[in-house]
């Protein structure tokens, strides 16, 4: 994949992922385990 964000947009993703590490940790093991990841909150 190749693209860009503008860096206020990338700073938005960033601090985002940060605030969910866990849950998308818990994600990813859950998709590698063919199930389907849970919702996670959008940044507010």
């Amino acid at each position: 994949m190749e693209g860009s964000l503008p860096r206020r947009a990338t700073q938005l993703v960033l601090d985002w992922t940060e605030l969910h590490q866990t849950e998308l940790l818990e994600d990813w093991d859950l998709c590698l385990s063919n199930h389907h990841p849970k919702d996670i909150s959008p940044l507010k």
